[in-house]
């Protein structure tokens, strides 16, 4: 029957696909030889040992808290501490699910666990005040811990931040092929290294400064155990944007946008500015989805205004 050869056909195809990008999960020790540093501290909070970097000033006692976006890990902001940790205490960390943090095993991705793990997190380390600067999904965490933690967050950072429902982006390759139910389980098995360099393609604006190094750090952290699971989760269980309560923000707000963002369009820069009432808007033209990673210079250069 042809319907039998067109099934055979297709299930050969997979099977191939299969055979020819299957990448089993990097050994933990692998990893965390070649990306932890001299900085680089464990700490273990709701059942999770969480890889973070607690740098710069130690008796800041404002220090900064940086939360990196999806699929991403501590290392995003290299370039920014570099700049800042001669000036301020900075305290960055691995999110469950991505880098060497490694998967949630309660397997709860959601915005709330997010914010039950980062106060949880920051009591850990007996942190009573902060500013928390997040990209991205770390973004939506940030402002939603100013909402929750009011005495804590003495202010926020939002570098193109989740918030609003997405219209008209292109998006992201990596995260739409999750989003396939026939291709997700196949992802928890496979990863081709160019899905890695195109989703970082679409992440940045200037395509010359994604580095070698940098596809390979990106993919050999995805290849973390439970990290591709994880990311899969992630993605399932995303809700419907949580908007309504972005204008419950009462905290100093800056927001940093890449003005040629494809994954989360410049144009909810000027919503956030809109309905947080104690906020200023920055746009970097020659920037995308990263502008921490793209344009460190320039992103410094804003939050030092408001760092002095």
């Amino acid at each position: 029957m042809k319907w039998k050869k067109i099934l055979g056909i297709i299930l050969l195809v997979i099977i191939t696909i299969i055979s020819l990008t299957y990448k089993k999960d990097l050994p933990n020790d692998f990893l965390k030889s070649k990306y932890t540093n001299k900085s680089s501290r464990f700490l273990s909070t709701l059942g999770i040992s969480v890889h973070y970097r607690d740098e710069g000033i130690a008796e800041d006692t404002l220090p900064l808290v940086m939360i990196h976006g999806l699929s991403s890990s501590l290392h995003t902001w290299d370039s920014l501490v570099v700049r800042l940790k001669d000036k301020k205490r900075i305290i960055r960390m691995d999110l469950p699910g991505f880098g060497l943090t490694g998967a949630n095993p309660g397997r709860n991705y959601s915005i709330a666990f997010y914010n039950q793990f980062i106060d949880s997190f920051l009591n850990k380390l007996h942190i009573k005040k902060c500013i928390i600067i997040g990209n991205s999904l770390g973004g939506n965490i940030a402002w939603s811990q100013s909402i929750l933690n009011v005495e804590r967050v003495h202010s926020i950072v939002l570098i193109n931040s989740a918030g609003y429902l997405r219209k008209n982006e292109k998006g992201n390759i990596g995260f739409k092929l999750a989003s396939i139910p026939i291709l997700k389980n196949l992802i928890t098995k496979t990863l081709p290294k160019l899905i890695v360099k195109k989703s970082l393609e679409d992440a940045y604006f200037d395509k010359t400064k994604i580095t070698s190094e940098l596809v390979d750090r990106h993919y050999d952290l995805l290849l973390h155990e439970g990290n591709r699971e994880a990311m899969i989760e992630l993605i399932r269980q995303r809700k419907a944007s949580s908007s309504a309560s972005i204008n419950r923000v009462s905290c100093p707000t800056l927001i940093i946008w890449g003005g040629n963002d494809q994954m989360i369009d410049v144009e909810n820069a000027y919503k956030f500015n809109r309905d947080i009432k104690n906020s200023q808007v920055h746009i970097i033209s020659s920037s995308g989805h990263v502008p921490m990673e793209e344009t460190p210079a320039e992103v410094f250069k804003i939050l030092i205004t408001v760092l002095n």
